[in-house]
């Protein structure tokens, strides 16, 4: 003990590290276990960090793929762990500190064996190095070996370590005839279900929390085989047993605690005792994440984008970071078959609602979840998560509408999507789908209406010192279509805006005038579209128009035919405004009679005859009784206007207008949502995780990935 080695150039020649991946058996009740065990490592914390490690472990690594099929030391290593696993579930807090400590280092030697494995092999090499044990003609040879030296087995190892043949082919040709070993994965199971129960049944404590992170780790960086290859995830031995799993409901019930209950990471790892103890440190000179100094709120939204928040969740709570992608990788894979993971979250229930004891998969405390969701929903991951609660789990859904906070759900989201230059399309979307989903409730699209906001410091088009969360929410959804409009040219996240918009136009109420006047502006800017792109296609086809020859007539007339849906819709959210809340719309009214010429050139449109009609008689009501009020007092000011707007419209009857059938649009999951959930799944794990994966090996994910 007190040995420190801090330089990751010493790993390769570490005679520890040497005899373990050497040609030598060393039995699982070896005393060489306790000797290997006792490190302190400090861990990657980003790809160069791990690149680094990765680099000074290689020669290491090979030499195992090289050995432990014939040595079995990788299985003497996890006979190791699952001892001191057991173990660990009967001692008291005071007992295990240093049983933690050494177990945590077999899991971190098992998973880095298990990413290189992945990375560099297939599955079924890895789960024969999971199976491999020395048979008995190996054991017969090594001792015949040590006797004619006249040496223990020990020192043996490391001198034919230092001796390595010369011969690269030699060393393959019997790794490939020790391949042999039988893969019936029976250790591996064993070990699935070691790893479950670290995570289920020992509390989360401070000296036991890196041990938690790894397990979770652990089982990201085997689920990760996905990355590497190109078969079906059905055929993964791996997925197929960590499918299997009998226990799947305390497994997402403990993972979403991790992500509730955000506890920080602690400042050391197991205890100030640990400190400069150690026989050898593995990576003594990386930069740790567990070295900063706590805040009294590291998670802040109001100032930080999306990236930084993400980075400051990823530093500050590793363990509810790793077990929200956790959670995503078990729920969106597997979904055309009975996935119990997925059944699992989708069924849980809040453990403070009386009525929901019955049927539930597990309980948790829904106001935790929420209030987590509410700090880190702008990142990628969360979203994520929230949509999955929001669009299938019916008792949480419930949950949220009863909110009378949903500023602190809904604001973060709206910040994303004003901020859209700065997210992918995949997080834009999904923000999107969120509000289509929250706008699906009356009591949802009545209340933001209800709840008033004051400076709102990052939406910066406009200073507005006073608006309710609808008017806000309005404001956003339609900058992100002009957005489009201008950068993505996006059918798909058009249809979901203007739906959110349709679904709450019929209980817009006390628009402020600013978003009275972003609605009539949306019809007008797309108004003039359609004008110029209409005279283009009247123009004759050898005109200058079509000089470009990658702008056809034929996309052209798409992009119109397109254009005319989205007018149609804008026109159908004002006319469903008006037909259910024009006493409550005054701005609204006033902005209409004011850019009533907006809508001169598509009154005798076929598309938009009939709905502008209602608008039109709108318009006229208004018009005729200002014009009589004009002419009896003379020019009116703004105050004036209103005043006949408000007595006018207490005078209205809806009546009068057309009847159109009501907006009402509902969210549904396209078929086969893996084919975008699952890349979408691995890129977040790659780009936001504490796990680093090489990008250069990766096959299984379309999507483009970076480590």
């Amino acid at each position: 003990m007190g040995i420190n080695v801090s330089r990751q150039t010493d790993l390769a020649s570490n005679v520890l590290l040497q005899q373990f991946v050497g040609r030598s058996h060393i039995a699982p009740d070896d005393e060489f276990w306790a000797k290997l065990l006792n490190y302190n490592i400090t861990m990657p914390e980003n790809t160069q960090d791990q690149l680094n490690l990765d680099s000074r472990l290689e020669s290491l690594c090979q030499s195992f793929i090289s050995n432990n099929l014939k040595t079995g030391n990788f299985g003497s290593l996890i006979t190791v762990f699952l001892t001191k696993t057991s173990e660990l579930l009967s001692l008291s807090d005071q007992e295990s500190n240093m049983h933690i400590w050494q177990t945590f280092n077999a899991l971190f030697i098992i998973r880095s064996l298990v990413k290189y494995i992945t990375e560099t092999g297939s599955e079924f090499q890895l789960l024969q190095h999971f199976e491999a044990m020395p048979n008995e003609e190996f054991l017969k040879a090594e001792e015949e070996a040590a006797a004619a030296s006249g040496s223990h087995p020990e020192s043996t190892a490391i001198a034919v370590e230092a001796t390595e043949n010369d011969d690269p082919s030699a060393t393959l040709k019997a790794a490939a005839a020790a391949a042999a070993v039988m893969v019936d994965g029976s250790k591996f199971e064993t070990f699935i279900d070691a790893i479950f129960n670290l995570i289920v049944v020992i509390p989360v404590k401070e000296f036991t929390y890196h041990l938690h992170l790894e397990a979770v780790n652990t089982l990201i960086t085997l689920l990760s085989v996905h990355l590497f290859t190109q078969q079906p995830t059905e055929k993964s031995i791996i997925f197929r047993t960590v499918y299997k799993c009998q226990h799947a409901n305390v497994l997402m019930s403990a993972l979403l605690h991790f992500v509730a209950r955000l506890v920080e990471v602690p400042q050391t790892m197991f205890g100030s005792s640990s400190a400069g103890s150690f026989v050898f440190g593995i990576a003594e000179s990386l930069l740790s994440i567990f070295s900063f100094r706590k805040q009294q709120d590291v998670l802040s939204t109001q100032h930080s984008t999306g990236a930084e928040l993400s980075q400051q969740f990823r530093l500050h709570y590793p363990l509810a970071n790793q077990s929200l992608l956790l959670i995503l990788i078990l729920t969106n894979h597997c979904t055309t078959k009975e996935n119990s993971y997925r059944s699992s979250l989708f069924g849980c229930a809040d453990s403070k609602d009386v009525a929901s004891k019955d049927g539930a998969t597990f309980h948790i405390d829904f106001g935790a979840v929420y209030e987590t969701l509410c700090r880190i929903v702008t990142i990628d991951q969360a979203t994520l998560l929230l949509y999955l609660l929001l669009h299938r789990n019916e008792r949480f859904y419930r949950f949220v509408m009863a909110q009378q906070d949903l500023e602190k759900l809904v604001t973060p989201i709206l910040q994303t999507l004003y901020h859209a230059p700065d997210s992918t399309s995949h997080h834009i979307y999904m923000s999107l789908i969120v509000l289509l989903i929250l706008s699906e409730d009356d009591g949802f699209n009545k209340n933001v209406h209800n709840i008033m906001l004051k400076n709102i410091t990052w939406y910066t088009e406009r200073t507005i010192s006073e608006i309710s969360l609808g008017g806000l929410l309005i404001l956003v959804v339609i900058r992100t279509i002009q957005y489009n409009m201008l950068k993505m040219r996006d059918k798909y996240l058009h249809t979901n805006c203007l739906a959110a918009l349709a679904n709450m136009s019929g209980q817009f109420r006390n628009l402020h005038p600013y978003v009275a006047q972003r609605l009539i502006s949306l019809f007008e800017t797309l108004a003039k579209k359609h004008t110029r792109l209409d005279a283009q296609l009247k123009e004759p086809v050898n005109s200058a128009v079509f000089v470009n020859v990658s702008t056809t007539p034929e996309d052209m007339l798409q992009d119109l035919t397109v254009l005319e849906e989205v007018l149609r819709m804008v026109l159908e959210i004002l006319n469903s405004c008006l037909s259910n809340q024009l006493v409550y719309c005054p701005n609204l009214v006033y902005t209409l009679l004011y850019k009533r010429s907006v809508f001169e050139g598509f009154r005798s449109h076929h598309a938009f005859q009939d709905i502008i009609q209602n608008i039109d008689m709108v318009v006229g009501f208004f018009s005729s009784r200002l014009q009589r009020v004009q002419e009896q007092r003379g020019e009116l000011g703004v105050n004036e206007v209103f005043e006949v707007i408000s007595k006018g419209a207490s005078q209205w009857s809806s009546d009068r207008l057309r009847k159109f059938p009501d907006l009402k649009f509902k969210y549904v999951e396209e078929d086969a949502p893996e084919e975008f959930f699952i890349p979408y799944v691995w890129t977040l794990v790659c780009k936001y995780g504490c796990v680093h994966f090489s990008s250069e090996s990766i096959k299984g994910v379309t999507t483009e990935i970076s480590c």
